[in-house]
């Protein structure tokens, strides 16, 4: 059983007292990285829209430069804009910064975000099998525990 500063701790040394807080520290670490992982499929889902968004707007005969368009300022509200340049699009690089882009540039951005994020997935979805597979174990041993602890308390 490893813990977070990477020691080794010999659950059967444990009090059931012991393994109960033990546990209870895992199940918060695994909810903290489960609500992670959400996060970043979501983050994923995002960067995939957006990159389908790009490579949609290289296809749409419509947006040309001057033409009339919707601009999104939040899900639900949107305002009249005019398309200035239709080889540029405005690029959300994170904590509050926009760029500039040419299509082909945004795509690529768009595209080596997926694969960061989905590289991230994998290596996040292994420590949460790690770590469920402790809880499994402090389960199991604290189990053994109670079960012993009653037997004995049984026995004369």
């Amino acid at each position: 059983m490893a813990s977070s500063n990477n020691e080794t701790i010999n659950l059967d040394s444990l009090s059931a007292q012991q393994l109960s807080q033990v546990k209870k520290q895992l199940d918060e670490e695994l909810e903290h990285l489960t609500s992670s992982f959400a996060q970043l499929h979501a983050a994923q889902s995002k960067f995939r829209e957006c990159l389908r968004c790009v490579q949609d707007k290289n296809k749409s005969p419509t947006l040309r430069e001057n033409s009339s368009i919707l601009v999104p300022l939040t899900n639900s509200l949107y305002v009249r804009g005019t398309l200035s340049s239709a080889s540029h699009v405005v690029v959300d690089i994170g904590t509050g910064f926009y760029v500039e882009k040419e299509i082909k540039s945004a795509a690529d951005f768009y595209e080596n975000k997926v694969g960061e994020v989905g590289a991230s997935i994998k290596d996040l979805e292994a420590i949460v099998q790690a770590k469920t597979n402790n809880v499994r174990v402090v389960e199991e041993v604290l189990r053994q525990k109670m079960v012993t602890g009653a037997q004995q308390i049984s026995a004369p």
